[in-house]
Formats: structure tokens, sequence, C-alpha cells
């Protein structure tokens, strides 16, 4: 089977990483040809997270190299396509290409269509309110990261909707150790544009540090966010794909606050698959999928409220036997649910089933 791989970014996306590219090595195993074809590069993130943006010039490059890999679809089996093949253009693309006889597998791990139907942009919102209904339905599958994503496809008339959980590889995450007589860490991962869940529970934070002796390490945050957090140890950490899960086994607790909004209902909780990987218990905002993940799982707490939050810290960081007992129960959930290595063969079974 022949696959072009039409990816929104590069390795450095964590969506396309995470929802396609580490499977690629899966799907070449069992003697499938993969073609990547990312339209956003390197560069385009390093703008973004440096503040610098991308220009115009920038853009059309992107897109007249995205025009040119459609020139080749027919030659494929199958297109597997991240979320939309021009963001901010209607669906044309995608509706020539079903013309024409290509099968289209569309990925979603977020909310997306809110760009266009909650856009505070009145011509965006009257033309493109739309758009991603459309491309679900042009699609021959819709993979959704979790049952938010799904209905929304089959409200839309997906011909095929399939759930498939954002994962991760088990071969790069190992069980923390547990250390003695060293300070408890209250753990999150994220990046900037995601650190204002963490300061809208900042208050709980600083109690139970205060009250436990316990620090703070927060992974992809910009490093002002320490002035929130006065008379409390706390230390930022960059992000990078090679030191991830090392800084996670640092965690006695990783934590996913979020806001009860439309754009969080579409997340898929990777956070805290990722801590649960490393056996580390977790606390999260009922918001979403984070429910199927921690019920579940029985891999920590939910917390609504500060009150919530103040409580289940608390109860985590004066108990070592809990969260042991919590960490290796989500361990064990991702071990038989959460990992690509599992969910690898339904993704191929999915992608022949359209080819064939």
């Amino acid at each position: 089977m022949k696959i072009l791989l039409l990816s929104k970014y590069s390795r450095t996306g964590a969506s396309s990483r995470l929802r396609m590219l580490q499977y690629i090595p899966f799907l070449e195993r069992e003697g499938n040809t993969v073609d990547v074809a990312n339209m956003l590069d390197e560069q385009y993130l390093i703008r973004l997270y440096d503040g610098s943006g991308s220009t115009i010039w920038h853009y059309i490059k992107y897109y007249f190299c995205r025009l040119a890999w459609l020139f080749k679809a027919r030659k494929y089996d199958v297109i597997w396509l991240e979320k939309e093949i021009f963001p901010y253009f209607p669906a044309w693309a995608e509706k020539v290409l079903v013309l024409i006889g290509v099968r289209i597998i569309v990925d979603y791990d977020d909310a997306i269509f809110h760009n266009y139907d909650m856009s505070s942009n009145p011509l965006i919102k009257k033309f493109l309110n739309d758009k991603i209904a459309r491309v679900m339905r042009y699609s021959s599958c819709v993979v959704a990261g979790n049952s938010y994503l799904a209905t929304y496809a089959s409200d839309a008339g997906a011909e095929k909707v399939v759930v498939v959980p954002t994962v991760i590889d088990l071969e790069r995450y190992d069980v923390k150790k547990n250390g003695e007589g060293n300070k408890l860490v209250i753990g999150w991962m994220g990046s900037p544009s995601t650190q204002k869940y963490i300061i809208e529970i900042k208050d709980a934070l600083i109690a139970q540090c205060k009250a436990y002796g316990a620090k703070i390490i927060l992974v992809g945050a910009d490093t002002k966010l320490v002035n929130e957090f006065q008379g409390v140890d706390i230390e930022v950490l960059p992000w990078s794909e090679d030191a991830e899960v090392e800084m996670i086994q640092q965690m006695d607790i990783g934590i996913m606050p979020l806001k009860d909004g439309p754009w969080e209902k579409g997340k898929c909780g990777y956070k805290l698959i990722q801590y649960m990987a490393c056996a580390v218990p977790v606390i999260a905002s009922p918001i979403g999928v984070n429910v199927d993940i921690v019920n579940g799982s029985k891999s920590g707490l939910l917390a609504k409220s500060l009150e919530d939050w103040e409580q289940s810290l608390g109860h985590l960081l004066s108990s070592a036997e809990v969260r042991e007992k919590l960490g290796l129960s989500g361990r064990r959930s991702v071990e038989n649910h959460y990992s690509v290595q599992v969910q690898a063969s339904s993704l191929m079974r999915i992608m022949s089933e359209i080819a064939n």
C-alpha cells in the first residue's frame, strides 16, 4: 500500500509527531510505503515560539509546495491527511481529490473547526463556518482523538468515524524510580499558550507546596511564569523530545488543569498519558476526554474547583502508598490501551479497509 502522509508540521510539531509520524515504522514494517509531506517546516515553529512570526511569502511557499504534492495524489492508494489541506481556504482541494477517485483518511486531535465557526472575523465565520464539516464528509474515514471530535464528525455526515486515542511509544517511557528523602515534585508539561491553565490554580499549588515542602516543575512554560509563584521552589525547563521522559520521571504528581470551554473539550489528554506511562499519578480537570482517561485507568483524581485542586494535591502529597498505587494503575492502562504498539494495528486495519 502506498500512502501519502500530509501532516501539518514536521516532527517538532506535537500533533503531527504523535498522531501520524510515530506510526510510520509500524506501517513500513508491514510492507507499506509512506511518503511524508509536511506543510509547515521547522522554521515556522521556531518563528512561532520566538514571536517573530511568518511572512506572507512564507505562507505562499508553503501553499505552493503542498499544491505540488496534490498533483501526485493519484499515485497513492490513500491520502492520510492531518486536519485539512489548505488552512483558511474552502475545502475545494479535498472535493477535487474525491471527484478524481482519491481516498482520504483525515485525522483530528483538536477542535480545529472552532477556528472557523467561533472566529472573531465575520468573513471567516461566514464563508468557512462549515469548512471542516465538508472535509469530513469528503473523506473516506475520519480518525478522531476523542468522542467530542467523533460526534462532530458523525453530525457532519462523515461516511466512517473511528476513535483512536493519542498515544505514546512504550519503548521510550520507563517507570520512574522513587527517590528517598527528596522533595516531592508537582509537574506540568505544556507550552506558553497553555500555561494560562496553571495560573488559574496557582493558589492551590502555592498553598500545598508550602504545606508539604514540595517543588513545582513546569516543562515548556515561559520562564516569566516563575514570578507568579513567589515563595515557592519552582523550576521552568525548556521542552525537548529527547529529554521529556527524563523530566517526567522527576515528578511525583502530574497535573493537567483546563477550563471548561469548547476548545478544551477537543483536547486528547496526551499529557496525562505521558505521566501515566512513567507511573506518575495524575490530577486533572474533569473536562472532555480527561474524565474517560482518569476514571478508566484509575490513575489519579479529578479536580474541578480551586478547593478540589487543593484537596487533591494534599491527598497525593501526603501518601506515598496512594501515589504508587495510582501510578502503577496508570502505567498498566498505557500498556493495554494508550500505546502506539497497541493502536498501530487498529490504524493499519483502517487504512487497508479504505485502500481496498
